[in-house]
Parts: structure tokens; C-alpha cells; sequence
């Protein structure tokens, strides 16, 4: 299986932390307060439709609210597929950064310079 890239991981993390309510808008929140960054909206689906193209998750349809105006929620859920590509790719970079975080760290604390 390939390795996931740094949004798809985001996006795995963000439906896997948000569970049964891992939807668009509370998604992007997620990310919002968990990594600092505001992604597209077209970007969260966008990606969220691939990994679901993909098996590493599914989602269903919830029932139309009066808030939402009668629109319905769409829910996201991490698969085994998905569990084990995130394990894998995170697996992967705890190994490669084993030891070197205290290294890494005065670098990009000193511009660059060893």
C-alpha cells in the first residue's frame, strides 16, 4: 500500500480524534485548532472523496436538520484500511526521527546553521 501524505494524514487524524461526528465543518475545525492551518472546504472533500475511493474511509448520509435548513450532514468513518495506513505511515516516521528530534530541533532554532 502506498504511504499517505501529510493532508491525507491530517485528514485521517481529524475523522479518527472526531468520531461519530467527524462531518466537513467539524473536520476543518479540527484541523483548524489542532495544526493551525484553515484548508479549502473544496480541499477537505476533495481529499475525503479520494480516501473514500480508496477504502480508507466511508461515509453516510445523517438526517436533515431544520438548522442546516433541511440539508443533511455527511459522516466520515476511518476503516481498517485506513487504520492501517496511518499506523503504517506513522509507524515509519516515529522509526526515521527516533533520536534526531533534539538534533532537528537546534537546527531549526539556529536557522540551519550546525
Amino acid at each position: 500500500m502506498r504511504r499517505l501524505g501529510e493532508f491525507e494524514q491530517i485528514l485521517l487524524f481529524a475523522v479518527l480524534r472526531l468520531g461519530k461526528d467527524a462531518y466537513g465543518a467539524r473536520i476543518r475545525a479540527e484541523i483548524q485548532a489542532c495544526v493551525g492551518k484553515s484548508p479549502a472546504v473544496g480541499a477537505i472533500y476533495t481529499g475525503l472523496d479520494r480516501l473514500q475511493a480508496r477504502g480508507l474511509v466511508s461515509s453516510h448520509v445523517g438526517e436533515a436538520t431544520p438548522v442546516r435548513g433541511g440539508r443533511r450532514k455527511k459522516y466520515y468513518r476511518l476503516e481498517a484500511a485506513g487504520a492501517a495506513a496511518l499506523h503504517g505511515t506513522w509507524t515509519s516516521l516515529m522509526s526515521m526521527s527516533d533520536g534526531v528530534i533534539p538534533q532537528l530541533s537546534r537546527l531549526a532554532h539556529s536557522g540551519g546553521r550546525p
